[in-house]
């Protein structure tokens, strides 16, 4: 109940069901959605380490006992912590935690928006050239390598570039988004971009505001 009480005090952690003997945890685990497990090691009928390898979840450990670490780590253990246990140490394992469960997820591919045509999957490696709309500023105009071009409803620009990959595109006015692979060449004034859709080159502004962040993208 400590350890329970101490994991709902971390940010952005949710604790699914806390388990008082390893026959319930093993009973219940396929039926539970969860990234990864806190076990004790020294436990009355079946060690942490024997629950480990039949959960198949990553897995932190908490013990008195030193001897077990280097087992531990034969299993591959997000982190050993020794008790009793402190909040600043959990704190510790829980990020690398989150860490494991960032690198070892699949990278989203596209997104689901709302466009003039309806609901579409807008693939990210797609996507070379985004302007505001002519016709009511609150659209954006997208163009796809494939030479279409679709019209999104009523988003803004800060809200789009948090749907979409930081590091592949750039916003470079107040108007125009690009995607950086698009980029041909560029002073630090004026960006000229080849667009599919246009079957040719075009030049557009590099305001004052936004110069920083494209060339921190485009310098290597």
């Amino acid at each position: 109940m400590y350890l329970k009480m101490m994991c709902e005090q971390i940010p952005n952690l949710e604790v699914v069901k806390a388990f008082d003997t390893p026959e319930n945890l093993l009973n219940e685990i396929n039926e539970l959605e969860v990234d990864f497990c806190i076990l004790d090691i020294e436990m009355p009928t079946m060690n942490g380490l024997e629950v480990a390898k039949k959960i198949n979840k990553p897995v932190i450990f908490t013990t008195a006992y030193k001897e077990y670490a280097i087992d531990a780590f034969d299993l591959h253990a997000i982190d050993y912590i020794q008790k009793p246990v402190q909040k600043e140490r959990l704190e510790v394992a829980i990020q690398k935690a989150f860490l494991r469960i960032e690198k070892s997820a699949p990278k989203k591919e596209y997104i689901s928006i709302n466009s003039d045509k309806g609901k579409i999957l807008l693939y990210f490696n797609q996507i070379q050239y985004i302007t505001i709309s002519e016709n009511d500023s609150r659209d954006k105009i997208v163009y796809l390598e494939n030479g279409t071009k679709y019209t999104l409803k009523n988003i803004s620009f800060e809200k789009l570039l948090k749907q979409i990959p930081s590091n592949l595109f750039c916003q470079i006015n107040k108007k125009d988004v690009i995607a950086i692979k698009t980029v041909q060449h560029f002073t630090f004034e004026e960006i000229t971009i080849e667009i599919n859709s246009f079957e040719k080159i075009i030049k557009l502004n590099l305001s004052e505001v936004f110069k920083s962040d494209f060339l921190k993208k485009t310098s290597f």
